[in-house]
């Protein structure tokens, strides 16, 4: 088993143990206890299924559909179904397998996509079922848990990167955070990738930034004389993200975002849009190393006129996911990287009064592909009339972060402890093998 990590590489804010995690020690204490029921061989071998095997992916590309996009315009569709009120569906690469009509791009590589569509919430609420898909975690009011992507950048090195780990390009008002992990691991936030990257650029020239600097020095010094050790400069993390700030200003690698250096087929493969723009971004900073890399597509809260929104945000989506799949493959990149596209919840397989769909949680989809995930592969199913809540082969939200993370080599049922010295599991959830290659 693991040890818990060490003030070394969690920012002095978690403990250190060479001992097995508590969960495991209360499993295998319980197993003493009712050994003639479940030999000890027995609970270590299921403890070993969650670790993880073969080569793993190293980054992670969120497309993050904001508002939740309707299962049945886009991943799912039931055309044949009074459910569908009218949606249409075309064919894919993979026979027998069907996407909504507007996107004929993804049809073309769904040989490399897994589809997942019988993910099921207990959150309908938008800012609950964000938390909920971002962290694996429903919502606490004694922790906040940390996002996937934070998760990855605090368990995988970062290689002396000059950029940051992990970027959020065209974030809402929910942003991936880092929770208890400190706010070193929240998402750095830029806007659309066709102008320059705010709050980067050096504020003066050269000289004047580096005499600026070294008269802070003073002050800190001054500051750190004589304080108690808690209030030491030395001991916090300022200077730590002043000489990363300072580093990045000048660093070479900023022309990862400059999307324009890309050459103008590539651009136009992704589509004139700004979400289009971040997915060729986050391609280019993942071929540097970055962690994770969340791009925003809002506006799928399809409360009324479901069928024109819905229509609009997919000719979005299509050229930019499709051609993302393309070039991580040809560039060798797609098995080191796992791309997700999904929302917070589905739409309601009925229209409302007003030609919208309503928030649907128990049974939507998520599209997947790289990361070791089994390609060509549809998961679960839902009722094609509508009736049934409970999809068959259902995907709890828990069960699909504990998937991601092992396809990123990272045991889901390792222990962090909080700020306060409380031990939480980086997830809840069980590895979906069905899911996996292997």
């Amino acid at each position: 088993m693991e040890p818990l990590i060490s003030p070394s590489n969690c920012g002095g804010a978690c403990a250190s143990s060479d001992h097995l995690s508590r969960r495991t020690l209360l499993k295998w204490g319980g197993a003493a206890g009712i050994a003639w029921l479940t030999p000890l061989s027995q609970l270590l071998a299921r403890e070993a299924e969650s670790a993880p095997r073969g080569r793993p992916a190293r980054s992670v590309i969120i497309l993050w559909m904001a508002g939740g996009p309707s299962q049945l315009e886009t991943f799912d569709p039931h055309p044949t179904s009074p459910i569908a009120h009218g949606s249409r569906a075309i064919a894919t690469s993979l026979r027998g397998v069907q996407l909504g009509e507007g996107m004929p791009r993804l049809a073309e590589v769904m040989s490399e996509v897994t589809l997942v569509r019988s993910v099921v919430s207990k959150e309908a609420d938008h800012e609950r079922a964000v938390y909920n898909m971002k962290t694996g975690y429903r919502p606490s009011s004694t922790v906040v848990h940390p996002s996937v992507g934070a998760i990855v950048c605090h368990e995988l090195d970062d290689a002396g990167m000059d950029l940051p780990r992990h970027i959020s390009i065209l974030p809402d008002q929910w942003p991936a955070r880092g929770g208890y992990l400190g706010g070193r691991f929240d998402a750095f936030q830029v806007q659309d990738p066709k102008g320059p990257i705010q709050d980067v650029a050096n504020p003066a020239p050269k000289e004047r930034l580096e005499k600026r600097m070294r008269d802070l020095g003073v002050v800190e010094e001054a500051f750190g004389r004589g304080r108690p050790a808690g209030l030491d400069p030395q001991t916090t993390l300022h200077q730590v993200t002043l000489a990363r700030a300072t580093r990045l200003m000048g660093s070479d690698q900023l022309a990862a975002f400059d999307v324009n250096q890309a050459p103008a087929s590539q651009r136009a493969a992704y589509g004139d849009t700004p979400f289009g723009r971040g997915c060729l971004a986050a391609l280019r900073l993942v071929e540097r190393g970055v962690r994770c890399v969340e791009i925003t597509l809002d506006g799928w809260d399809t409360h009324v006129n479901n069928h024109d929104l819905q229509r609009k945000k997919i000719g979005i989506l299509d050229p930019a996911f499709a051609a993302l799949i393309r070039d991580l493959k040809e560039r060798g990149l797609l098995e080191s990287t796992l791309v997700l596209c999904g929302g917070e919840f589905g739409r309601t397989p009925k229209l409302n009064p007003l030609e919208g769909r309503d928030h649907w949680p128990y049974g939507f989809s998520v599209a997947l592909a790289g990361g070791g995930f089994r390609a060509g592969h549809v998961h679960g199913s839902t009722d094609p009339a509508g009736e049934k809540r409970e999809p068959q082969e259902e995907v709890q939200v828990e069960d699909l972060h504990a998937t991601l993370l092992h396809g990123l080599g990272i045991r889901p049922g390792k222990e962090l402890k909080t700020p306060v010295g409380r031990p939480l599991a980086l997830s809840d959830g069980r590895v979906l093998r069905a899911l996996l290659k292997t």
